[in-house]
């Protein structure tokens, strides 16, 4: 068995300053790491290289010190090192791929630098190979492969034939222990070196000739939160007063958040076909997700500025019957792909299906929900047709040059650049909760275009079982305005309690730290934090949370946060705009009666 593992070195989030006068990123003096999920990924590989023989290769790409990547590769058991001294991208990588011509290759999941993950399955595509992103378990057995899948509702168990990619999500191993000796050891062994001109490539295929996008500017992304405290005797005073703060800032009206959702702009009288901005909605269930209704009224807003017409790409099967929500939602014209051989979701399929229709239709743009779904399949659409792919956008833009200014988080989300295309379509990812629905048009039809599916290959990985960690009433972080997070503070999962009925009083959703999930009390679906979810609710709550910068960078983009702690010195009170002290077995019932008293 052959196994190639693709690492990268990233810099400590942590660490990472931007300078303002200069607009840009202060690296000088920050240390490197490898990329958290590479280390599931090598451990892994380790695993089976232990279990089956045969060769083990680490690859990277970069500058000369990404060598240091390499060393720990080597001293966890690579047989090989290979150091591509150019910059990072995927056709690079696929090309020196191509020439190993492994049997399983290994991603991370994504690169917590640039919080995408777009890379695995780019380079699966380029490949022609099928691919799991999020592996969370791996057994062979012979040319098979039986993979656990990590989605935004749970865990899938698939099956697929050798050669695969895989990208290896959090909990897919423990990452291995590195024995300083052997670190010595590694830090003498040969590694080789390629450029892209060893691997074939010409210059204008690599480099910033060679990407489809580039950045046309970066900013800081700091929200200034003055901090109030609320120390109160006794607790009923306390939540009467968090009480005044949050409807002094406007979040509440009867009760419920207040959301005003604003009207839609009318659709194009004469929309112009080459500046059709597409959205593809997500099914869990049969039903439409929030970010459909999200992406539409985005759509809406940038084509009422260029003239162009909004279209939904509606894959699945017996799934017409929510053309008439789409209308609402502001799309204008569905191309429908309604078959039997789309009733569950598939990377290969997917991508098929989007693919031929923009090569029969040539949007202007392309918006993909930022979800398991999405930044599985959009990447490799992206690869097949040589576009350029914005992942995990927060943003839309149209520039003074008609231009769509795409806006992407980076460093956890402490950094946003500004991404333009040099391809078209232009393609984006982005993530829920970023952008606001707009007010359902009344009476709104859409026109329905069916899609010719001749030639819709068959599956490569199969569907062997599906276990849900979500469910309605439970409710999917990437939709909720309003969280209230779980930390470990609460002291044991009997305690969930007061954190679930705080929710309940306030119409909103469970979340967990790292700790709270790693320790069986929360789903991995409700984790938040840089290797969980990234979220922007209206309002935050956290109980017993610590305040862990992996966990605080996951929330920056909250409209209010709100801390119930005990200890005033807790990290995250200096987050909060409400900073609550006081012992939250007293205070989360006391808000959670006083919230329900507002209905």
């Amino acid at each position: 068995m052959k196994i190639v593992v693709c690492t990268k070195q990233v810099p400590s989030v942590e660490e990472v300053r931007f300078d303002r006068e200069k607009g840009t990123i202060v690296r000088e003096g920050v240390p490197n790491e490898i990329n958290p999920f590479d280390r599931r990924a090598l451990g892994q590989a380790a695993e089976l290289k232990k279990q089956f023989g045969g060769e083990f290769v680490a690859v990277t790409m970069g500058p000369p010190q990404a060598n240091e990547v390499l060393w720990e590769c080597l001293a966890v058991g690579a047989d090989r090192a290979v150091h591509i001294n150019d910059r990072a991208l995927a056709s690079v990588l696929a090309a020196f791929l191509a020439r190993e011509k492994p049997d399983i290759v290994f991603c991370g999941k994504y690169s917590v630098d640039a919080d995408t993950g777009q890379v695995g399955p780019e380079i699966a595509a380029l490949l022609g190979m099928p691919q799991v992103a999020g592996a969370s378990s791996l057994k062979i057995e012979g040319n098979l492969a039986t993979v656990g899948r990590e989605t935004d509702e749970g865990l899938d168990t698939l099956e697929v034939e050798l050669p695969v990619l895989l990208t290896a999500s959090e909990r897919l191993i423990r990452p291995p222990r590195v024995d300083a000796a052997a670190l010595e050891t590694a830090k003498t062994a040969a590694i080789e070196t390629l450029t892209a001109a060893d691997l074939g490539l010409s210059a204008d295929q690599v480099g910033f000739a060679g990407s489809p996008t580039w950045v046309a500017g970066i900013d800081e992304v700091a929200p200034e939160r003055a901090t109030i405290v609320v120390q109160e005797g006794d607790a009923k005073r306390a939540s009467a007063r968090v009480l005044e703060l949050l409807e002094a800032r406007g979040l509440f009206k009867n009760g419920r958040l207040s959301q005003q959702l604003e009207a839609l702009p009318p659709p194009a009288s004469d929309p112009r076909p080459e500046k059709a901005i597409w959205v593809v909605p997500e099914l869990v269930s049969g039903k439409l997700t929030a970010a459909a209704g999200e992406l539409l009224g985005a759509a809406a807003r940038l084509g009422a500025q260029i003239g162009g017409q909004v279209c939904a790409v509606l894959i699945g099967h017996q799934v017409e019957a929510l053309v008439p929500e789409l209308a609402k939602a502001g799309a204008d014209l569905v191309y429908l792909a309604d078959d039997a051989r789309l009733e569950g979701y598939d990377a290969e399929t997917h991508t098929w299906v989007l693919k031929q229709a923009i090569n029969n239709h040539k949007p202007w743009a392309v918006l993909v929900p930022a979800t398991s779904q999405g930044r599985d399949y959009a990447p490799r659409v992206a690869a097949e047709l040589g576009l350029g792919l914005t992942g995990d956008a927060i943003g839309l833009e149209i520039d003074a040059e008609g231009r769509l200014c795409q806006l992407k988080p980076a460093f956890g989300g402490t950094i946003v650049a500004n991404i333009l295309s040099k391809t078209m379509p232009q393609m984006a990812t982005v993530r829920g909760g970023m952008l606001k629905a707009g007010r359902p048009r009344a009476n709104a039809q859409a026109r329905v275009e069916r899609m010719p599916l001749d030639g819709l290959p068959a599956p490569r990985v199969r569907l062997l079982q599906r276990e849900s960690q979500t469910s309605a009433d439970v409710g999917r972080l990437d939709e909720a305005q309003i969280i209230v997070c779980a930390g470990a503070g609460l002291g044991g999962p009997e305690n969930l309690s007061y954190v679930q009925e705080l929710a309940d009083a306030l119409h909103g959703v469970v979340g967990g730290t790292r700790r709270v999930v790693d320790a069986g009390w929360l789903p991995r679906q409700k984790q938040i934090g840089l290797t969980g979810v990234i979220l922007a609710p209206e309002l935050y709550i956290g109980v017993g949370v610590r305040g862990a910068f992996n966990h605080t960078i996951g929330i920056l983009r909250a409209g209010t946060i709100v801390a119930i702690n005990n200890d005033p010195e807790a990290l995250i009170m200096q987050h909060a705009d409400v900073a609550v002290v006081g012992d939250y077995r007293e205070l989360a019932p006391a808000l959670s009666e006083a919230f329900r008293h507002l209905n």
